[in-house]
């Protein structure tokens, strides 16, 4: 024990980016910051690691509380530890990146948190290093999703391929040719036709696609 005295302690927190898929666009949830530093400034999703518990547990705790969601998608995306990036004390924050379907969404706990849905694109000023922490979970989720299918966890069920290419879209942050876009998802093979048509959004009635 002598030797873990001789070494300073730090605060350890967890930051979670919460990504959703709304009206054709990216979306991010943020929250004014309950306390100082930084007290009513717009920030990410987070809080400190209890003593009791793991980083991934602490992460899972933070993302029901927020979402009101189970088992919601998350992967450890990184480690930010500059030594002034937090002006109350030093803190290093493990920053992981969550998959919602809005849809599933709690509404409720936007009143009790004072959350907001915002457009990646139109990402307003966050406290310390969050903006940085955002853009580096979209450069990897931009990697991710040409060979994964994490697009499951943003889509609804069934969906069209007109959908999916603007979601395709959003987390790349440029256009795509709709030919190129449609014969490399042909080769997707966690991609899969239903069969059914969308009648609702498509006026020829487009088909209809879902995750296997």
């Amino acid at each position: 024990m002598t030797a873990y005295k001789q070494h300073p302690k730090f605060y350890v927190s967890v930051d979670c980016i919460i990504f959703g898929f709304k009206d054709g666009r990216l979306q991010v949830l943020i929250h004014q910051r309950p306390y100082n530093p930084g007290k009513g400034e717009l920030s990410l999703i987070g809080g400190f690691v209890r003593t009791d518990e793991s980083v991934d547990a602490s992460a899972q705790r933070i993302l029901k509380k927020f979402t009101g969601l189970d088992s919601v998608y998350m992967q450890q995306l990184a480690t930010f530890g500059e030594v002034e990036r937090d002006p109350g004390e030093r803190v290093i924050s493990i920053v992981y990146y969550a998959l919602i379907n809005i849809d599933n969404y709690d509404t409720q706990l936007s009143d009790i948190h004072h959350t907001q849905w915002v457009d990646v694109d139109q990402l307003p000023t966050l406290c310390f290093d969050h903006n940085d922490m955002v853009q580096k979970a979209r450069r990897v989720m931009s990697e991710n999703i040409k060979n994964k299918p994490i697009g499951s966890k943003l889509l609804p069920q069934y969906f069209t391929l007109s959908l999916l290419q603007t979601l395709y879209e959003s987390i790349l942050g440029t256009s795509i040719d709709k030919r190129n876009f449609r014969r490399a998802i042909s080769e997707k093979e966690y991609i899969q036709a239903t069969g059914m048509i969308d009648k609702e959004s498509s006026r020829r009635g487009a088909t209809l696609y879902r995750f296997k």
